[in-house]
């Protein structure tokens, strides 16, 4: 299985949270299955374009109205979660859930299985908030990350795109 993780702030601009349903509808094309986690914003757009090829990691049952199976953070992700936050102890119950939840989002439900790369959107492209979270694992994974706030990531991943079209056309 190929696995990215779509993530991103929930103030993404709409002519990005467009693309980034693109870009879902083409990854799932070609076999990629999107790991996110059902905010509005960012994930609602992602998760719009992967039809079923989806994995949405919830932090609470119900989140965000989403009717997700997989909405319990372990210890385990918790525990990781607090290693890569600058404030952990600062963070309220239902904030250290939402970081645990993003845990799986970058490696997968025994977090054992990282994703092949992060397409994201942040402020400026500054990897702040929620997102930051997720993409200081990814960092630390050694995991490839498209910011879309990047004129230069943007196009590094066009590029990408059109070379696994290719190939799955081949």
């Amino acid at each position: 299985m190929k696995y990215y993780a779509g993530i991103g702030s929930r103030e993404t601009p709409t002519n990005i949270l467009q693309a980034m349903t693109y870009i879902a509808t083409v990854l799932s094309s070609v076999g990629y299955i999107l790991r996110s986690g059902g905010a509005s914003g960012a994930d609602s757009a992602f998760e719009a374009g992967a039809g079923n090829a989806k994995e949405i990691y919830l932090p609470w049952k119900g989140f965000n109205g989403n009717n997700s199976v997989l909405h319990n953070v372990s210890k385990e992700a918790l525990q990781l979660a607090s290693t890569l936050h600058p404030a952990w102890n600062r963070c309220s119950q239902g904030a250290q859930k939402l970081h645990g939840r993003n845990c799986y989002q970058v490696l997968g439900e025994q977090l054992v299985s990282p994703v092949e790369f992060v397409v994201c959107w942040t402020p400026n492209g500054t990897r702040s908030g929620g997102t930051g979270q997720a993409l200081r694992l990814a960092e630390r994974e050694n995991i490839k990350i498209y910011d879309l706030a990047l004129m230069s990531n943007r196009a590094s991943l066009e590029k990408y795109l059109r070379q696994l079209q290719e190939i799955h056309n081949a």
